[in-house]
């Protein structure tokens, strides 16, 4: 029995919306057409997904699962449609994506001289899209940022790198050449958007303020809003001259890694994923370089 993607789309909404009525405006269809869809699909499968009363609409376990299992083969399905389209216009283009502060070049200048009829885009991303970009299809290679939900991914370590704590200029450890991180008990720490915050590996509160990206991150920094732990490399390319950075010798690195969709890769994702490898330590000696170069700690 194959899945029925459409049917799979529908069972998407509703189990987002949790309300019949709702998913049913979303996707522009009648309510009872799409009760008859959900109907069909728990038939196919063999299980209910949902449990229905008058009041609420809950999911079962097994529904649970296929939303779980739902999400990264719809974001496959896109990617294949976008890729075929690309490839009905002519040409090849690979599209990488990468989180601040990582350096693209060396492996993009690997990778061109063995494939110089193929178009190398970059795009930066954040640490909330990582995934669902390489899912969905709008990147093909992604430098990535622990941590990154796995689910549909094959992800790559390629090398580490010590991160810093970024304090409000007049804190009382600005301007230190490092402090260790139960010197920072008690200071509240900024969430980035996406995380569950591992509140437990920090001895640091929640500061209450959702973040997204470094230059965000910064201005809330700068504001005294609270704390953040960021990768070294990250602040060579983005500053604020009322943010002091402070390395933490003691705080676990930051890991990099390239994540490409799980399903089989093409020959051209495969070779730059050989370049990338190949130029892994080069990457890493680039941020060592320009912290150098900048002055910084």
């Amino acid at each position: 029995m194959d899945l029925d993607l459409r049917k799979l789309r529908y069972f998407v909404v509703v189990a987002d919306r949790l309300h019949f009525g709702r998913a049913a405006d979303e996707l522009h269809i009648a309510q009872p057409v799409l009760s008859r869809q959900i109907r069909a699909l728990e038939h196919e499968l063999g299980t209910a997904l949902f449990i229905r009363d008058r009041r609420s609409v809950a999911l079962t376990d097994a529904g649970r699962q296929l939303l779980a299992d739902a999400v990264p083969l719809l974001a496959s399905a896109d990617a294949v449609r976008r890729r075929t389209a690309a490839a009905a216009h002519g040409g090849r283009r690979l599209m990488v994506g990468f989180r601040i502060g990582i350096p693209v070049t060396p492996a993009v200048r690997a990778f061109e001289a063995r494939h110089p009829d193929v178009v190398v885009d970059v795009q930066r991303i954040e640490g909330d899209e990582q995934a669902a970009m390489l899912l969905d299809g709008r990147i093909d290679v992604g430098y990535v940022r622990l941590p990154v939900d796995e689910s549909g991914l094959r992800v790559i370590p390629l090398y580490t790198e010590p991160q810093v704590v970024a304090l409000p200029a007049a804190h009382r450890f600005a301007g230190k050449e490092r402090i260790a991180q139960a010197d920072l008990a008690g200071e509240p720490l900024l969430r980035p958007v996406g995380s569950s915050l591992q509140l437990t590996r920090h001895p640091h509160p929640d500061a209450g303020y959702v973040v997204r990206g470094v230059d965000e991150t910064l201005e809330h920094v700068a504001a005294g809003r609270g704390i953040s732990f960021l990768p070294r490399s990250a602040t060579v390319f983005a500053a604020h001259p009322e943010v002091s950075f402070v390395p933490v010798p003691d705080l676990a690195p930051d890991q990099v890694c390239l994540a490409v969709a799980a399903s089989p890769a093409s020959p051209v994702v495969e070779d730059f994923v050989a370049a990338a490898q190949e130029t892994a330590e080069i990457t890493a000696e680039c941020g060592d370089y320009e912290m150098g170069r900048l002055g910084r700690p």
